[in-house]
């Protein structure tokens, strides 16, 4: 078991092509994996070893047939339970959805099948993709296979967990303020964002529809990348798609080179208030990029400082309207139906046992940002600031070809160290939450190890929408000059598997 878990996708993809083994002996192995180990990391709602074995064996049946499939066909994949899945539950984590059963797959889901990777299960989350830990799950807390004591970062904590613990050797996130690139960081993952609209949301349970992205958690950086083109491209069941060709992901995760390129040091995003040991790693990094070619550019993007507050007034009130849907009368949990209740009191009932406090709060203050008489002052307000933030952005590109930072001000936090303190777990996503605002690429990919606690650190690379390339090509390259000279970083986990 061990062997096959400890490939990356990559080279399992190869060896499977090559029938050095089965994509159902993978599998086999991949859940063999999550049952001796998901019992301490709760990453995973809903596993359902049949249905992929079955997903496997057709896939070895495919290629025994002569089909041509694809570099990842017969790799296993863990999807957060925020896409739908024909054939097993998708809940968001949330006790309003508990045990929907949907009728049809996300499109995400639909491409990863087609292109023959098998779906392991679904994974934890902040309910509704609300939150930054995953504590808000109304099922269960995920733990980091770093330090179990720890937070795996969230919303998209289950997916992260997944793969840093070895239970599957790629997964599915959405970002919505840094709910794929914060996990990541600090699960020691590489995680991309990529630019909105690249990648389709049919399928995907709105939180709020300008912000969300689907994308790809990996142990390395080709594996993000060949995950990350598997699923992106035109949809046209999706509005917001973009109809361009994908960018070359997999070419620039292959190449790496960054010989001549301008690197952008955003300075509202480096600052004492982040953990020395951040901050450390982060310009430590910026030493190892300058060494290999790169100009290094110190640049100001003013109008990120009011990135977090305008966020946390769009993306509550886009998911009030949004979560207006689960009304209990078309599907869902529905409390207090016995005949005698109106459809009001009904709705009512339900909405209050079936959402979360975090979600309670976030409709709360989007349903009043949007009330009338406030509309202008908080969200139209937002939405200008908006406006200033993709102004900084297309004008820091003039001059540089990527803006760098650390992808969280801080490590993994204690578990409940935050949870009653709203304010605080919302500054975790004080350096993604700029990208979302403006629709750009982004990515993190892990640039060593916190001096003090041990515990890993994310570099973000941030590029122009549909330079998603130029990300990958930079974490190549940090990640190939760490590994040359300190090693993988997730050897060092408690949990590898190597």
């Amino acid at each position: 078991m061990s062997d096959v878990v400890s490939l990356t996708a990559a080279e399992l993809g190869s060896a499977i092509k090559a029938g050095e083994v089965t994509s159902e002996e993978a599998t086999t192995a991949y859940l063999d994996r999550i049952e001796a180990v998901d019992g301490e990391i709760n990453a995973f709602l809903h596993v359902r070893r049949e249905t992929a074995l079955d997903q496997a064996r057709a896939v070895d049946a495919r290629r025994a047939a002569g089909e041509e499939l694809g570099p990842l066909a017969g790799v296993p994949v863990a999807h957060k339970d925020v896409f739908t899945t024909k054939d097993m539950p998708t809940t968001a984590a949330s006790k309003i959805l508990e045990g929907w059963q949907p009728p049809y797959d996300a499109t995400v889901t639909a491409r990863l099948r087609e292109a023959g990777l098998v779906i392991l299960g679904k994974t934890n989350m902040d309910e509704f993709a609300m939150g930054s830990s995953t504590e808000n799950s109304a099922y269960q807390v995920t733990r980091n296979p770093w330090d179990t004591d720890r937070i795996p970062g969230g919303s998209s904590g289950g997916s992260s967990a997944a793969v840093a613990a070895f239970e599957a050797p790629l997964a599915t996130g959405t970002d919505t303020g840094g709910s794929i690139r914060q996990p990541a960081a600090v699960c020691g993952l590489v995680g991309a964002k990529p630019t909105y609209g690249g990648a389709s949301r049919y399928g995907m349970i709105a939180f709020a529809s300008s912000l969300d992205t689907p994308g790809p958690f990996a142990r390395n950086v080709l594996d993000a990348a060949l995950l990350h083109e598997a699923f992106s491209g035109h949809d046209p069941r999706d509005s917001t798609s973009v109809d361009a060709p994908v960018p070359p992901v997999v070419d620039a995760a292959r190449l790496g080179d960054i010989d001549g390129l301008r690197v952008g040091v955003v300075k509202e995003l480096d600052n004492d208030g982040f953990q020395p040991g951040v901050r450390q790693r982060f310009h430590e990094t910026l030493e190892l990029l300058e060494s290999l070619g790169a100009k290094i550019v110190e640049l100001s993007c003013p109008s990120f400082d009011a990135a977090l507050s305008a966020y946390y007034l769009i993306a509550p009130s886009e998911c009030s309207s949004n979560l207006a849907r689960f009304d209990a009368m078309r599907y869902g949990l529905r409390v207090g139906d016995d005949g005698t209740r109106s459809a009001e009191e009904v709705m009512s009932l339900t909405r209050a046992q079936g959402f979360g406090p975090e979600v309670k709060r976030r409709i709360m203050l989007g349903t009043y940002a949007l009330s009338s008489g406030y509309y202008d002052a908080y969200y139209g307000s937002a939405q200008q600031v908006r406006t200033l933030i993709k102004r900084d952005f297309d004008a820091a590109f003039e001059s540089v070809d990527v803006l760098v930072s650390p992808t969280t001000p801080t490590t993994a936090f204690p578990i409940g160290e935050r949870s009653e303190d709203p304010m605080a777990m919302y500054l975790a996503d004080l350096c993604t939450i700029p990208s979302n605002l403006a629709g750009n690429a982004s990515l993190s990919v892990p640039c060593g190890l916190a001096p003090e606690d041990g515990l890993p650190v994310g570099f973000q690379i941030m590029a122009p929408p549909l330079a998603d390339d130029r990300t990958y090509r930079v974490a190549s390259a940090v990640e190939r000059a760490l590994t040359d000279r300190d090693g993988a970083l997730i050897a060092r986990s408690p949990y590898a598997v190597v």
